[in-house]
Parts: structure tokens; sequence; C-alpha cells
């Protein structure tokens, strides 16, 4: 191959980095989403306060902390994907710039990336049982694959951070 073609072809490839970038304009769309998704539950929760039990009052809480788990995984994809994928962000004069901006590589992506999964997991599973407590009425097949599903989670989190201490260690 002539080197012309190759300088060609390998800045056509650098430059296909960009065919990311609505990818990223779709998670800023997905927090757009959680955020009306908020609005609407907040108003739902806000309708019933005076008539809500604690069990109530406990899974709306739980189902806050969730969608606000969901939206910083998706603000530390958005931002550690496109600063490691397709350019720098320049937000070095902003004073309220996240202090782990930049030093969050793809492997310390990948560890939030599973803890936060694990975190919702637990969360749901959580929901589910605060529902068995309330209505009784138990459904042990979605229960044993909530329990089954955050496990591996879990245990994928250990693996994931066993993996990026024992590589660090090598460093």
């Amino acid at each position: 191959m002539s080197p012309e073609i190759e300088k060609n072809f390998e800045k056509a490839l650098f430059a296909a980095r960009w065919l990311l970038a609505p990818i990223y304009v779709g998670l800023i769309f997905c927090l757009v989403m959680l955020l009306v998704i908020l609005v609407k539950y907040t108003f739902l929760v806000a309708l019933r306060l005076p008539y809500i039990s604690v069990h109530d009052a406990i899974v709306a809480t739980l189902s806050f902390i969730d969608l606000a788990l969901i939206a910083n995984l998706v603000l530390i994809v958005l931002y550690t994907g496109y600063a490691s994928f397709v350019s720098k962000l320049d937000i070095d004069d902003y004073e309220d710039r996240p202090g782990w901006l930049g030093k969050v590589d793809f492997s310390g992506l990948k560890l939030k990336l599973f803890a936060s999964i694990a975190a919702i997991t637990g969360i749901e599973l959580l929901k589910a049982f605060m529902d068995l407590r309330e209505t009784g009425a138990i459904n042990t097949e979605v229960i044993r694959w909530l329990v089954i599903i955050h496990a591996v989670f879990l245990i994928t989190v250990a693996t994931a951070a066993l993996s990026q201490r024992w590589e660090g260690a090598s460093k």
C-alpha cells in the first residue's frame, strides 16, 4: 500500500470517531427523558402525599434514588466516553468541573458502570422486598430472578475491581 493511501486511510479512520457524537446526543436526550419522568413521578407522588403510607414513601424514595443513579450513570458514560473516544472536553476553566473528569479511564469507567448497575439492581430488589412485605404476595420467580441478576452484577463488580487492582499492581 502506498504511504499516501495509508495516510488518507488513517485520517479517515481517526475522523470516524465523530460518528459517535450522535450517540452522545442521544444520551443527552436520555437525561431529558429522565427529567420528564422525575417531574411526572414527583407530581403523582405529591398528589398522593396526604394519603401515603410509610411503605409507599420508602418505595417512592427508592424510585427517586434509582432515577438519580441512572442519570449519574448516563453522565459518567457521556463525559468519559466522549472524552476518551471522540474529543477532549475543553472545560478546564469551569469552576464546578467534576473532579473525576479526565482522571477516569476506560477501566475506571467500566468499574463505575458496573457498580452503578449493581446499585440499581439492589434498589430494584429492595423495592420488590418492600412490596413483598406490604402485600404478602410472593412471586418467587420474580424475586429469584432479581436476586440472580443482582448477584451477577455484584460478582461482575468484584471481578472488575480485582482485575483493575491486578492490572495496576503489574504496572
